[in-house]
Protein backbone atom coordinates (compact mmCIF):
# COMPACT_ATOMS: atom_id res chain seq x y z
CA UNK A 1 0.00 0.00 0.00
CA UNK A 2 2.92 2.44 0.84
CA UNK A 3 3.95 2.09 -2.59
CA UNK A 4 0.93 3.90 -3.94
CA UNK A 5 2.80 7.19 -2.83
CA UNK A 6 3.76 7.15 -6.55
CA UNK A 7 0.50 7.37 -8.21
CA UNK A 8 0.59 11.08 -6.54
CA UNK A 9 2.37 13.40 -9.24
CA UNK A 10 -0.11 11.42 -11.83
CA UNK A 11 -3.04 12.87 -9.41
CA UNK A 12 -0.99 16.38 -9.17
CA UNK A 13 -0.66 16.42 -12.72
CA UNK A 14 -4.10 15.46 -14.13
CA UNK A 15 -5.62 17.87 -11.18
CA UNK A 16 -3.23 20.82 -12.41
CA UNK A 17 -3.92 20.31 -16.31
CA UNK A 18 -7.57 20.70 -15.65
CA UNK A 19 -7.39 23.49 -13.97
CA UNK A 20 -4.88 25.14 -16.05
CA UNK A 21 -3.74 23.79 -18.99
CA UNK A 22 -1.72 20.45 -20.21
CA UNK A 23 1.40 22.56 -20.85
CA UNK A 24 1.27 24.06 -17.53
CA UNK A 25 0.95 19.98 -16.12
CA UNK A 26 3.77 19.01 -18.10
CA UNK A 27 6.43 21.80 -17.84
CA UNK A 28 5.73 22.38 -13.44
CA UNK A 29 4.56 18.68 -12.71
CA UNK A 30 5.74 16.25 -14.78
CA UNK A 31 9.26 17.72 -15.87
CA UNK A 32 10.28 18.72 -12.16
CA UNK A 33 9.07 14.90 -10.86
CA UNK A 34 11.19 13.17 -13.77
CA UNK A 35 14.42 15.52 -12.77
CA UNK A 36 13.47 15.26 -8.75
CA UNK A 37 12.46 11.59 -8.07
CA UNK A 38 13.87 8.54 -8.52
CA UNK A 39 13.07 6.18 -11.41
CA UNK A 40 13.40 3.08 -9.75
CA UNK A 41 10.66 3.19 -7.02
CA UNK A 42 7.34 1.08 -8.82
CA UNK A 43 3.49 1.19 -7.50
CA UNK A 44 3.11 -2.70 -7.89
CA UNK A 45 -0.25 -3.03 -9.43
CA UNK A 46 -0.83 -6.92 -9.93
CA UNK A 47 -1.28 -8.08 -13.41
CA UNK A 48 -1.08 -4.54 -14.57
CA UNK A 49 2.08 -2.37 -15.73
CA UNK A 50 3.47 -1.29 -12.90
CA UNK A 51 4.30 2.84 -12.91
CA UNK A 52 6.86 5.05 -11.36
CA UNK A 53 6.38 8.72 -10.17
CA UNK A 54 6.92 10.09 -13.79
CA UNK A 55 5.24 7.85 -15.76
CA UNK A 56 2.37 8.22 -13.25
CA UNK A 57 2.70 11.90 -14.22
CA UNK A 58 3.23 11.32 -17.35
CA UNK A 59 0.21 8.74 -18.06
CA UNK A 60 -2.10 12.38 -16.35
CA UNK A 61 -0.41 14.87 -18.85
CA UNK A 62 -0.99 12.39 -21.93
CA UNK A 63 -4.13 11.93 -20.91
CA UNK A 64 -5.18 15.58 -20.78
CA UNK A 65 -3.19 16.05 -23.97
CA UNK A 66 -5.44 14.06 -25.83
CA UNK A 67 -8.31 15.20 -24.30
CA UNK A 68 -7.66 18.90 -25.63
CA UNK A 69 -7.26 17.66 -29.14
CA UNK A 70 -3.41 16.86 -29.21
CA UNK A 71 -2.44 21.18 -29.16
CA UNK A 72 0.59 21.68 -31.35
CA UNK A 73 1.42 18.44 -32.46
CA UNK A 74 2.74 18.48 -36.36
CA UNK A 75 3.50 15.07 -37.92
CA UNK A 76 6.99 14.34 -39.28
CA UNK A 77 9.41 11.78 -40.42
CA UNK A 78 11.07 11.30 -37.12
CA UNK A 79 7.84 10.34 -35.50
CA UNK A 80 8.18 6.48 -37.27
CA UNK A 81 11.70 6.25 -36.20
CA UNK A 82 10.40 7.24 -32.37
CA UNK A 83 7.61 4.94 -32.99
CA UNK A 84 9.46 2.11 -35.18
CA UNK A 85 12.29 2.26 -31.62
CA UNK A 86 9.55 1.41 -29.23
CA UNK A 87 7.72 -1.11 -31.44
CA UNK A 88 10.42 -3.12 -31.78
CA UNK A 89 11.95 -3.10 -28.29
CA UNK A 90 8.05 -4.25 -27.20
CA UNK A 91 8.11 -7.01 -29.85
CA UNK A 92 11.26 -8.00 -28.64
CA UNK A 93 10.92 -8.59 -25.15
CA UNK A 94 6.98 -10.06 -26.50
CA UNK A 95 8.96 -12.60 -28.16
CA UNK A 96 11.86 -13.26 -25.34
CA UNK A 97 9.50 -13.42 -22.42
CA UNK A 98 5.77 -13.45 -23.12
CA UNK A 99 3.40 -10.24 -22.43
CA UNK A 100 2.88 -10.88 -18.78
CA UNK A 101 7.12 -9.93 -18.49
CA UNK A 102 7.16 -7.70 -21.53
CA UNK A 103 4.48 -5.72 -20.00
CA UNK A 104 6.20 -3.20 -18.23
CA UNK A 105 8.93 -2.73 -20.79
CA UNK A 106 6.03 -1.84 -22.89
CA UNK A 107 4.68 0.41 -21.01
CA UNK A 108 8.11 2.06 -20.43
CA UNK A 109 8.86 2.42 -24.08
CA UNK A 110 5.32 4.49 -24.18
CA UNK A 111 5.51 6.74 -21.17
CA UNK A 112 9.18 6.82 -20.79
CA UNK A 113 9.60 7.59 -24.47
CA UNK A 114 7.01 7.83 -27.62
CA UNK A 115 5.06 10.02 -25.20
CA UNK A 116 7.71 12.46 -24.00
CA UNK A 117 8.93 12.76 -27.52
CA UNK A 118 5.50 13.82 -28.31
CA UNK A 119 4.72 16.15 -25.19
CA UNK A 120 8.24 18.19 -25.75
CA UNK A 121 7.05 17.86 -29.77
CA UNK A 122 3.83 19.54 -29.18
CA UNK A 123 4.39 21.54 -26.08
CA UNK A 124 7.85 23.70 -26.11
CA UNK A 125 8.51 25.90 -29.62
CA UNK A 126 4.57 25.79 -30.36
CA UNK A 127 3.64 27.61 -27.56
CA UNK A 128 7.19 29.76 -27.16
CA UNK A 129 8.37 27.74 -24.04
CA UNK A 130 11.64 27.19 -24.94
CA UNK A 131 13.54 29.12 -22.03
CA UNK A 132 10.66 27.85 -19.69
CA UNK A 133 11.51 23.99 -20.13
CA UNK A 134 15.16 24.70 -20.04
CA UNK A 135 15.18 26.35 -16.72
CA UNK A 136 13.12 24.16 -14.95
CA UNK A 137 15.56 21.52 -16.26
CA UNK A 138 17.99 23.48 -14.92
CA UNK A 139 16.33 24.64 -11.21
CA UNK A 140 15.97 20.90 -10.81
CA UNK A 141 19.12 18.88 -11.47
CA UNK A 142 21.07 22.39 -9.82
CA UNK A 143 18.87 21.45 -6.66
CA UNK A 144 20.37 17.74 -6.99
CA UNK A 145 23.84 18.89 -7.95
CA UNK A 146 23.38 20.50 -4.14
CA UNK A 147 21.42 17.94 -2.56
CA UNK A 148 24.20 15.53 -3.72
CA UNK A 149 26.70 17.05 -1.57
CA UNK A 150 25.43 15.21 1.14
CA UNK A 151 25.73 11.74 -0.59
CA UNK A 152 29.66 12.81 -2.10
CA UNK A 153 30.43 13.65 1.77
CA UNK A 154 28.64 10.78 3.88
CA UNK A 155 28.42 7.79 1.18
CA UNK A 156 24.83 7.85 1.30
CA UNK A 157 22.03 8.35 -0.89
CA UNK A 158 19.51 10.86 0.72
CA UNK A 159 16.67 9.76 -1.52
CA UNK A 160 17.07 6.05 -0.72
CA UNK A 161 17.08 7.30 2.90
CA UNK A 162 14.03 8.85 2.41
CA UNK A 163 12.16 6.74 -0.24
CA UNK A 164 12.94 2.72 0.81
CA UNK A 165 10.84 2.51 3.42
CA UNK A 166 7.28 3.12 1.33
CA UNK A 167 9.14 0.27 -1.89
CA UNK A 168 10.39 -2.19 0.35
CA UNK A 169 12.51 -4.01 -1.21
CA UNK A 170 12.72 -1.95 -4.58
CA UNK A 171 16.32 0.38 -5.19
CA UNK A 172 18.54 -1.80 -3.44
CA UNK A 173 20.56 -3.01 -6.84
CA UNK A 174 21.71 0.81 -6.48
CA UNK A 175 24.88 1.27 -4.07
CA UNK A 176 26.68 4.43 -3.84
CA UNK A 177 29.82 3.72 -5.60
CA UNK A 178 33.36 5.00 -4.40
CA UNK A 179 36.56 6.34 -6.55
CA UNK A 180 39.53 8.47 -5.17
CA UNK A 181 38.50 7.42 -1.96
CA UNK A 182 35.37 9.71 -2.08
CA UNK A 183 31.68 8.68 -3.19
CA UNK A 184 30.48 9.24 -6.42
CA UNK A 185 27.10 11.17 -6.21
CA UNK A 186 24.18 9.57 -8.10
CA UNK A 187 21.19 11.42 -6.87
CA UNK A 188 17.91 9.99 -7.87
CA UNK A 189 19.18 9.21 -11.46
CA UNK A 190 20.37 5.41 -9.77
CA UNK A 191 23.74 5.39 -10.70
CA UNK A 192 26.90 8.34 -11.24
CA UNK A 193 27.14 7.94 -14.66
CA UNK A 194 23.96 8.30 -15.34
CA UNK A 195 23.82 11.17 -13.33
CA UNK A 196 26.84 12.61 -15.21
CA UNK A 197 24.89 12.23 -18.12
CA UNK A 198 21.86 14.41 -16.90
CA UNK A 199 24.30 17.05 -15.46
CA UNK A 200 25.74 17.40 -19.43
CA UNK A 201 22.38 17.89 -20.25
CA UNK A 202 21.98 20.78 -17.35
CA UNK A 203 25.32 22.52 -17.89
CA UNK A 204 24.10 22.73 -21.17
CA UNK A 205 20.95 24.09 -21.25
CA UNK A 206 22.26 26.47 -18.79
CA UNK A 207 25.10 27.77 -20.43
CA UNK A 208 22.75 28.65 -23.35
CA UNK A 209 20.31 30.24 -21.43
CA UNK A 210 23.35 32.31 -20.15
CA UNK A 211 24.50 33.26 -23.41
CA UNK A 212 21.15 34.07 -24.46
CA UNK A 213 20.45 36.34 -21.28
CA UNK A 214 17.54 34.87 -19.91
CA UNK A 215 18.34 35.35 -16.58
CA UNK A 216 17.72 38.32 -14.62
CA UNK A 217 21.03 40.39 -13.44
CA UNK A 218 19.47 39.75 -9.76
CA UNK A 219 17.03 37.71 -7.83
CA UNK A 220 14.49 39.96 -6.22
CA UNK A 221 14.40 36.99 -3.08
CA UNK A 222 18.48 37.55 -3.23
CA UNK A 223 19.48 40.63 -4.40
CA UNK A 224 22.47 40.33 -1.46
CA UNK A 225 24.14 37.15 -3.69
CA UNK A 226 27.31 38.46 -5.18
CA UNK A 227 27.53 37.82 -9.03
CA UNK A 228 24.40 36.74 -11.43
CA UNK A 229 22.34 33.73 -10.97
CA UNK A 230 23.31 32.81 -14.64
CA UNK A 231 27.29 32.04 -13.16
CA UNK A 232 26.33 30.18 -9.94
CA UNK A 233 23.86 27.91 -11.59
CA UNK A 234 26.81 27.34 -14.20
CA UNK A 235 28.89 26.88 -11.34
CA UNK A 236 26.62 24.84 -9.83
CA UNK A 237 25.78 22.31 -12.73
CA UNK A 238 29.33 22.01 -13.49
CA UNK A 239 30.19 21.11 -9.72
CA UNK A 240 27.31 18.45 -10.13
CA UNK A 241 28.41 16.60 -13.01
CA UNK A 242 32.14 16.88 -11.03
CA UNK A 243 31.20 14.76 -7.98
CA UNK A 244 29.68 12.36 -9.71
CA UNK A 245 33.58 11.28 -10.82
CA UNK A 246 32.31 9.64 -13.74
CA UNK A 247 35.27 9.91 -16.23
CA UNK A 248 33.02 8.82 -19.40
CA UNK A 249 30.48 11.70 -18.61
CA UNK A 250 33.87 14.30 -17.65
CA UNK A 251 35.30 12.82 -21.73
CA UNK A 252 31.71 13.24 -23.20
CA UNK A 253 31.43 16.71 -21.95
CA UNK A 254 34.29 17.93 -22.95
CA UNK A 255 33.92 16.80 -26.53
CA UNK A 256 30.37 18.29 -27.02
CA UNK A 257 31.69 21.37 -25.94
CA UNK A 258 33.19 21.42 -29.93
CA UNK A 259 30.07 21.28 -31.41
CA UNK A 260 29.11 24.02 -28.75
CA UNK A 261 31.97 26.33 -29.83
CA UNK A 262 31.14 26.09 -33.38
CA UNK A 263 27.65 27.59 -32.81
CA UNK A 264 29.76 30.68 -30.85
CA UNK A 265 31.82 31.57 -33.76
CA UNK A 266 31.04 34.39 -36.69
CA UNK A 267 32.34 32.11 -38.82
CA UNK A 268 30.49 28.65 -38.37
CA UNK A 269 31.45 26.85 -41.68
CA UNK A 270 35.09 27.37 -40.79
CA UNK A 271 35.22 26.08 -37.18
CA UNK A 272 33.23 23.31 -38.50
CA UNK A 273 35.89 22.52 -41.12
CA UNK A 274 38.27 22.84 -38.36
CA UNK A 275 36.48 20.41 -35.80
CA UNK A 276 35.92 17.70 -38.41
CA UNK A 277 39.59 17.89 -39.31
CA UNK A 278 40.33 17.88 -35.84
CA UNK A 279 38.69 14.60 -35.69
CA UNK A 280 40.50 13.00 -38.69
CA UNK A 281 43.90 14.00 -37.55
CA UNK A 282 43.96 13.94 -34.16
CA UNK A 283 40.98 11.39 -33.21
CA UNK A 284 42.19 8.25 -35.83
CA UNK A 285 45.28 7.90 -34.56
CA UNK A 286 43.67 8.43 -31.09
CA UNK A 287 41.19 5.53 -31.63
CA UNK A 288 44.31 2.96 -33.27
CA UNK A 289 46.43 3.93 -29.98
CA UNK A 290 43.29 3.40 -27.44
CA UNK A 291 42.70 0.20 -29.41
CA UNK A 292 46.31 -0.82 -28.52
CA UNK A 293 46.13 0.30 -25.42
CA UNK A 294 42.78 -1.52 -24.72
CA UNK A 295 43.50 -5.02 -26.35
CA UNK A 296 45.56 -6.28 -24.04
CA UNK A 297 44.03 -8.49 -21.87
CA UNK A 298 42.79 -7.65 -18.30
CA UNK A 299 45.21 -10.01 -17.23
CA UNK A 300 48.08 -7.85 -18.83
CA UNK A 301 46.43 -4.45 -17.98
CA UNK A 302 49.14 -1.93 -15.60
CA UNK A 303 46.35 0.00 -14.00
CA UNK A 304 42.87 0.03 -13.09
CA UNK A 305 42.03 2.51 -15.93
CA UNK A 306 43.91 -0.05 -18.80
CA UNK A 307 42.12 -3.09 -17.23
CA UNK A 308 38.58 -1.43 -17.33
CA UNK A 309 39.36 -0.11 -20.99
CA UNK A 310 40.46 -3.89 -21.96
CA UNK A 311 37.14 -4.76 -19.85
CA UNK A 312 34.81 -2.89 -22.49
CA UNK A 313 37.07 -4.08 -25.50
CA UNK A 314 36.61 -7.63 -24.17
CA UNK A 315 32.59 -7.26 -24.22
CA UNK A 316 32.47 -6.48 -27.81
CA UNK A 317 34.97 -9.56 -28.85
CA UNK A 318 32.67 -11.44 -26.64
CA UNK A 319 28.67 -10.56 -27.17
CA UNK A 320 29.26 -9.15 -30.96
CA UNK A 321 28.97 -13.37 -31.75
CA UNK A 322 25.70 -14.12 -29.34
CA UNK A 323 24.23 -11.09 -30.80
CA UNK A 324 24.42 -11.99 -34.13
CA UNK A 325 22.81 -15.15 -33.33
CA UNK A 326 19.57 -13.15 -32.77
CA UNK A 327 20.21 -10.31 -35.05
CA UNK A 328 16.80 -8.87 -35.95
CA UNK A 329 15.34 -9.07 -32.77
CA UNK A 330 17.73 -9.70 -30.45
CA UNK A 331 17.17 -12.09 -27.29
CA UNK A 332 15.55 -9.82 -24.77
CA UNK A 333 16.01 -7.53 -21.60
CA UNK A 334 17.65 -10.77 -19.59
CA UNK A 335 17.85 -14.20 -21.89
CA UNK A 336 21.53 -13.52 -23.69
CA UNK A 337 24.07 -16.57 -22.90
CA UNK A 338 26.46 -14.64 -20.33
CA UNK A 339 29.99 -15.08 -20.46
CA UNK A 340 31.85 -15.75 -16.91
CA UNK A 341 33.16 -12.72 -15.89
CA UNK A 342 31.62 -10.27 -18.40
CA UNK A 343 27.79 -10.09 -16.84
CA UNK A 344 28.05 -6.59 -16.94
CA UNK A 345 28.01 -4.89 -20.25
CA UNK A 346 28.93 -1.15 -20.14
CA UNK A 347 28.23 -0.19 -23.87
CA UNK A 348 24.31 0.81 -24.27
CA UNK A 349 24.89 0.17 -27.81
CA UNK A 350 26.40 -3.47 -27.65
CA UNK A 351 23.12 -4.09 -25.25
CA UNK A 352 21.09 -2.40 -26.80
CA UNK A 353 21.77 -4.72 -30.13
CA UNK A 354 22.10 -8.13 -27.64
CA UNK A 355 18.27 -7.29 -26.13
CA UNK A 356 16.68 -5.77 -29.09
CA UNK A 357 18.39 -6.41 -32.42
CA UNK A 358 19.82 -4.88 -35.17
CA UNK A 359 16.34 -3.03 -36.17
CA UNK A 360 15.89 -1.61 -33.21
CA UNK A 361 19.23 -0.46 -32.90
CA UNK A 362 19.47 1.19 -36.31
CA UNK A 363 15.85 2.63 -35.44
CA UNK A 364 17.94 4.15 -32.35
CA UNK A 365 20.94 5.30 -34.45
CA UNK A 366 18.76 7.55 -37.01
CA UNK A 367 17.57 9.01 -34.16
CA UNK A 368 20.63 9.82 -32.56
CA UNK A 369 23.02 10.49 -34.98
CA UNK A 370 20.43 11.53 -37.59
CA UNK A 371 18.88 14.38 -35.17
CA UNK A 372 22.97 15.52 -34.54
CA UNK A 373 23.51 15.54 -37.80
CA UNK A 374 20.36 17.67 -38.84
CA UNK A 375 20.54 19.98 -36.10
CA UNK A 376 23.91 20.89 -37.37
CA UNK A 377 22.84 21.55 -41.06
CA UNK A 378 20.31 23.28 -39.70
CA UNK A 379 22.76 25.71 -37.44
CA UNK A 380 25.32 25.99 -40.53
CA UNK A 381 22.93 27.36 -43.02
CA UNK A 382 21.81 30.20 -40.49
CA UNK A 383 23.00 33.38 -40.28
CA UNK A 384 24.55 34.22 -36.52
CA UNK A 385 21.99 36.37 -34.74
CA UNK A 386 21.78 37.26 -31.26
CA UNK A 387 24.68 36.83 -28.35
CA UNK A 388 27.62 34.11 -29.55
CA UNK A 389 26.38 30.90 -27.67
CA UNK A 390 23.09 31.82 -28.29
CA UNK A 391 21.80 28.99 -30.93
CA UNK A 392 20.25 26.27 -29.89
CA UNK A 393 20.94 23.93 -32.95
CA UNK A 394 24.47 23.66 -31.94
CA UNK A 395 23.48 23.48 -28.35
CA UNK A 396 21.43 20.57 -28.51
CA UNK A 397 23.95 18.63 -31.27
CA UNK A 398 26.47 19.21 -28.63
CA UNK A 399 24.68 17.65 -25.83
CA UNK A 400 23.40 14.52 -28.63
CA UNK A 401 27.15 14.44 -29.26
CA UNK A 402 27.89 14.07 -25.44
CA UNK A 403 25.11 11.53 -25.24
CA UNK A 404 26.66 9.42 -28.06
CA UNK A 405 30.29 9.25 -26.37
CA UNK A 406 28.82 8.86 -22.57
CA UNK A 407 26.53 5.53 -23.46
CA UNK A 408 29.46 4.14 -25.19
CA UNK A 409 30.51 3.63 -21.65
CA UNK A 410 27.06 2.72 -19.49
CA UNK A 411 23.63 1.74 -20.25
CA UNK A 412 21.16 4.53 -21.23
CA UNK A 413 18.49 3.99 -18.51
CA UNK A 414 16.52 5.78 -15.78
CA UNK A 415 15.88 9.38 -15.93
CA UNK A 416 18.59 9.35 -19.11
CA UNK A 417 15.68 7.78 -21.82
CA UNK A 418 12.88 10.14 -21.06
CA UNK A 419 15.18 12.82 -21.16
CA UNK A 420 16.63 12.23 -24.48
CA UNK A 421 13.21 11.70 -26.27
CA UNK A 422 12.47 14.85 -25.05
CA UNK A 423 15.20 16.72 -26.31
CA UNK A 424 14.73 14.83 -29.94
CA UNK A 425 11.15 16.13 -29.67
CA UNK A 426 11.99 19.30 -28.98
CA UNK A 427 14.58 19.02 -31.55
CA UNK A 428 12.20 17.96 -34.36
CA UNK A 429 9.81 20.73 -33.65
CA UNK A 430 12.41 23.49 -33.66
CA UNK A 431 13.52 22.31 -37.29
CA UNK A 432 10.08 21.48 -38.59
CA UNK A 433 9.10 24.81 -37.58
CA UNK A 434 11.83 26.51 -38.37
CA UNK A 435 11.78 28.48 -35.45
CA UNK A 436 14.43 31.11 -35.28
CA UNK A 437 18.03 30.61 -34.20
CA UNK A 438 17.67 32.68 -31.28
CA UNK A 439 14.01 33.69 -29.52
CA UNK A 440 15.32 37.42 -28.14
CA UNK A 441 11.82 37.96 -27.50
CA UNK A 442 11.70 37.53 -23.61
CA UNK A 443 15.47 37.17 -23.58
CA UNK A 444 15.69 39.54 -21.20
CA UNK A 445 18.98 42.09 -21.07
CA UNK A 446 20.46 40.82 -23.96
CA UNK A 447 17.20 40.59 -25.96
CA UNK A 448 16.78 44.48 -25.43
CA UNK A 449 20.55 44.60 -26.71
CA UNK A 450 20.27 42.98 -29.88
CA UNK A 451 17.14 43.97 -30.64
CA UNK A 452 16.74 46.67 -33.59
CA UNK A 453 15.43 49.63 -31.69
CA UNK A 454 11.90 50.94 -32.06
CA UNK A 455 11.21 53.67 -34.50
CA UNK A 456 10.41 57.55 -32.92
CA UNK A 457 6.99 58.00 -33.77
CA UNK A 458 6.25 61.48 -33.74
CA UNK A 459 3.22 63.14 -32.46
CA UNK A 460 1.30 66.54 -33.54
CA UNK A 461 0.09 68.55 -30.94
CA UNK A 462 -2.35 71.08 -31.26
Amino acid sequence: MLSYIALLPGIAAFLIATRHDTQYAFLRVYLPVLLLLPDYYRCIFPGLPDPTFNQAACVAVAASFAMAGFPGYRFSLTDLWVFGYALCVSISEYRASGYSDAQNLMFAMLFSGVVPYVLAKSLIEPFGNRFLFAKICVLSMAAVSILNLIELRLGMNPWRFVFDRFFPGQGLEWLTTFRFGLARAAGPYAHALLAGIMMIVAFRLQRWLQWSGAWPAKLRWLPWLPYSPALWLSLITAGGLFITLAKGSWLAAFIGAGLVAVGRSKYRRAAMAAILGGMVVVGIPAMIAFLDYASVGRENAKDDNQETAAYRYELVEHYLDIANQEPLWGWGLTKWPKVPGAESIDNHFLLLLLMHGYLASVFFLLLLLGTMTRLLLYGLRQPPTGPPGSALSFTLAGIYLAYFVAIATVFMGQQTMPMFFMLTGWAESYMQRRSREWAGAGAGEAARRFEAPAPFRFRRVL
